[in-house]
């Protein structure tokens, strides 16, 4: 893509190469930073295996604009998610160039790439672009609704702070930990995250291969964080945890059906707890859907934990069609 300047000579639209993770690393960590929450950003180091994804190409599917004096001014990129007919979309604007056009610049962007993607999908499927914002960027949400986004999901950071060790339950009746093994234990783990979430709004099965690359071969993937509950030979929940930005994190907990409203999700919950504070971390926080439909809200609340933040999810309709849910 050829270099295309916007608003005025200052300000230039060009696409991302391997050269600029840093940088766009740091523009991430300046506008959470500014949105109040430096736990959603990420390393130079995460950033750089995010892009290596297989439905993934920073230099095709990601943007920066620069200013004159070769700093960031805003990142945005736009991925196929599923089958050329759903795109996620992430776009952050750098508060010394809020104000300027930028937003609807990168949004028109991203849409042109996602139309240019859409000719792969199947001709039924109704095709749509996903975007989520930090929901007091009231910039970010104007420029959304005005471009014919409609909010149709909010997503909570939540968090706890743990002055002293927390108390941990029993697990239910026949439940017990084992230590996580890759090699024995990675597709059964996969299997039984696809079985929990299938049901999750907005959630879609993954094969193992995307699953490994986004959960065990991120580079502060650590086995020993993991719990699985087992009961017998077969997985009954999991808490996948690990380090984010600072604080420790409940990256996925998931209980599967036979094995729900037995007090499994609280268990894992508490003992992530426990794990972090014996390793001398004191905030956990993980991310959720507000509208659950397992009542994993109401499972955190009574945990102790509180909102930090909250996102609000955007959908755009590029074509309509049948759901790929349906």
């Amino acid at each position: 893509m050829k270099n295309k300047t916007l608003l005025d000579l200052n300000l230039s639209l060009r696409a991302v190469t391997w050269a600029d993770v840093h940088a766009v690393a740091k523009l991430i960590y300046d506008v959470c930073e500014a949105d109040g929450d430096t736990t959603m950003a990420a390393t130079p180091e995460e950033l750089e295996h995010e892009w290596h994804s297989a439905k993934f190409n920073p230099e095709t599917d990601s943007y920066v604009i620069q200013a004159s004096d070769g700093q960031l001014a805003a990142y945005a990129e736009v991925f196929n998610s599923q089958g050329f007919a759903y795109f996620n979309a992430d776009i952050y604007v750098h508060p010394a160039f809020k104000g300027q056009g930028i937003f609807p610049a990168l949004l028109a962007r991203v849409d042109e790439r996602a139309r240019e993607e859409m000719k792969l999908a199947e001709p039924d499927l109704r095709v749509f672009i996903r975007s989520s914002m930090d929901g007091k960027d009231e910039e970010a949400r104007l420029a959304h609704e005005k471009d014919g986004y409609v909010p149709v999901r909010f997503n909570w950071r939540m968090e706890i702070n743990l002055p002293e060790a927390p108390s941990v339950p029993e697990f239910p009746a026949g439940i017990e930990l084992r230590p996580f093994d890759k090699e024995a234990h990675a597709h059964l783990i996969w299997e039984a995250e696809n079985e929990a979430f299938s049901e999750h709004w907005g959630s879609h099965a993954s094969t193992i291969e995307e699953w490994s690359h986004r959960k065990l071969d991120k580079p502060e993937f650590d086995p020993t964080l993991w719990l699985i509950a087992w009961d017998g030979e077969k997985i009954a929940g999991f808490s996948q945890n690990r380090y984010r930005m600072g604080i420790g994190w409940v990256g996925t907990l998931g209980v599967r059906k036979p094995w729900r409203k037995h007090g499994l999700g609280m268990a894992l919950l508490k003992h992530s707890f426990a794990d972090f504070y014996q390793r001398g971390m004191k905030t956990v926080g993980l991310g959720v859907d507000a509208a659950n439909s397992t009542g994993a809200t109401r499972l955190y609340e009574k945990a102790g934990m509180h909102i930090v933040s909250e996102f609000i999810t955007y959908d755009k309709e590029l074509r309509p069609g049948q759901s790929l849910e349906e």
